[in-house]
């Protein structure tokens, strides 16, 4: 029976940590970074990729 309480009392322990994290996470707004991070991925690259040019060794060794 004391097993009972010693895990009743971790488990609140638990979820009251959690709730204040949540709240601390909150009023420091770090929730917002989240939402910029997972739509990264789906922005447009603005810096040009390079295209393949005729001074290469490729293109040179392909003309032989």
């Amino acid at each position: 029976m004391n097993v009972l309480v010693l895990q009743v009392f971790v488990s609140l322990m638990l979820v009251a940590s959690s709730v204040l994290l949540f709240i601390y996470s909150m009023r420091h707004r770090d929730h917002e970074q989240a939402d910029r991070l997972a739509l990264f991925p789906l922005e447009e690259d603005s810096v040009a990729r390079p295209t393949a040019s005729s001074d290469g060794p490729s293109s040179s060794a392909s003309q032989e």
